[in-house]
Formats: C-alpha cells, structure tokens, sequence
C-alpha cells in the first residue's frame, strides 16, 4: 500500500509540471525586452501557437549561426548567457539565443523531465529561423540543463546542425550517440553531477571528430570571474566551423 502511495505521489507531483508555466515566461519577457541593448527580440512560434522570446545578433559577414540555449531558473539575457550572445557575435557569430519552457521556483530539476519534447521544438524552430536566414552551419551553445534538453534535439536531428557545444553538462548523460563534433566545457568546481559524469563523457568523444573536453580551471558551473575564458573555449571550438 505504501508503494503505491508513493508512486501515486510521484505521479501526481510530475503531473502538476507536465506543462511549461506561460504566465511566469511571459512576465520574464515583458521585464527582458525593455532592457535589451545588444540585438533585437524575435518570437518564433510552436506547433500549439505558443510564441516565445529569442534575441536575435546579427554578426556582419557571419557563415555561422548560433542558437543560444539557457538553463533552469535564467532566461536568454542572464549574466553568462548574455555574456555569450553578444561577444560571440563580436567574434563574427550570428546568435539567437532563446526562451526555454519555465516552471515555478519550487520545480525540481526532474520536474523538467516532461518539458523536453517542447524544449527540443523551440531549439528546433530556431534552428530552422536561422537556416531561412541564409545560414547553412548552425551550431547549439547550451549551458546546464539546457545542454539535457538540447541533447533530445541532437539524437533525434543529427544532420540539423554542423555541431554542439555543451556547457556544464549534468544530469548523468553522455555523449554516446551523437555524430556532430562536440566541446565539453566545464568548470574545475562545477556542480557534483557534472564533475562526476567527466571521465565518461570524455569516454564517449573518443573518436569523434573535432569534439574535445575542457576544464575550466578555477571555474564553478556560471563561470563566475571566468567568462572571458568561457568565451575563448567556445570561440576556439566554433573556428572549426567558419
């Protein structure tokens, strides 16, 4: 009886997530356009008409673009990712970075778990905005759980794009089976999750092609007083792609 209980609980709590809060993303979008000095808001739209925020900079004669993928509990302007967005565009990067489904401050991490499908459509729609404007290389740059949900894009479209850059990559997975070339980046004093999954994700690049891992020394998981090297880890892997 007990166990049933307790499945029946775990039911009903993923249920209570099983949709992406609007309202909360919404209010975060209203209090993000106004503020944005660099780039240009664009809402691209989901199959269920839903639209979402992204931050579109264009680079001048940029061969590549970039789709800009945030964790949990940020937003696509937030401190690091913000940092990315716009200098990589300074290095002659076209960026879109992107609103990710939200849930409500008190979500676990697993709470996320149903929004994956939506999450991979958002990575996929931006992929797409960026192919119609006329850029044939796009590669993701995602940090934290945003690298998770970008890795259910990856799987499932693995010509869609010219590679992938994951930041802070936790949550248990690898990188087994996935065909782009890969940067693993993260920070010598990065989250538990993700400092004990290293070795075998660098297992599961071994053989691929242009992928590599990097360690960020004196980093944490934000890259808090590291950004400049966080920037020239990603930049180095992207000149691949130019």
């Amino acid at each position: 009886m007990r166990a049933i209980s307790s499945m029946l609980l775990f039911f009903v709590s993923h249920l209570a997530f099983a949709g992406a809060d609007y309202v909360r993303e919404k209010k975060w979008a209203d209090e993000i356009v106004p503020c944005i000095v660099v780039g240009d808001p664009v809402y691209l739209e989901l199959k269920n008409t839903h639209k979402f925020l992204t931050l579109y900079t264009e680079a001048k004669s940029a061969s590549t673009g970039l789709v800009i993928v945030h964790g949990t509990g940020i937003h696509p302007d937030w401190n690091m990712i913000g940092t990315l967005r716009t200098q990589l565009a300074d290095l002659g990067y076209t960026t879109l970075s992107i609103q990710m489904p939200v849930l409500g401050n008190e979500a676990a991490s697993d709470a996320y778990l149903p929004l994956f499908p939506e999450a991979a459509e958002r990575i996929g729609v931006a992929v797409e905005f960026l192919k119609a404007k006329g850029y044939k290389r796009v590669v993701i740059v995602s940090h934290s759980m945003g690298s998770a949900m970008s890795r259910m894009y990856v799987v499932n479209n693995p010509s869609a794009i010219a590679g992938w850059a994951t930041l802070g990559m936790g949550q248990g997975y690898t990188y087994t089976g996935i065909l782009v070339p890969v940067l693993d980046l993260y920070g010598e004093h990065d989250l538990p999750p993700v400092l004990k999954m290293a070795k075998k994700r660098a297992a599961s690049l071994k053989g691929k092609a242009k992928s590599r891992q990097v360690r960020l020394a004196r980093s944490d998981h934000f890259y808090t007083g590291q950004e400049a090297e966080m920037v020239k880890s990603v930049s180095t892997f992207l000149e691949g792609f130019k």
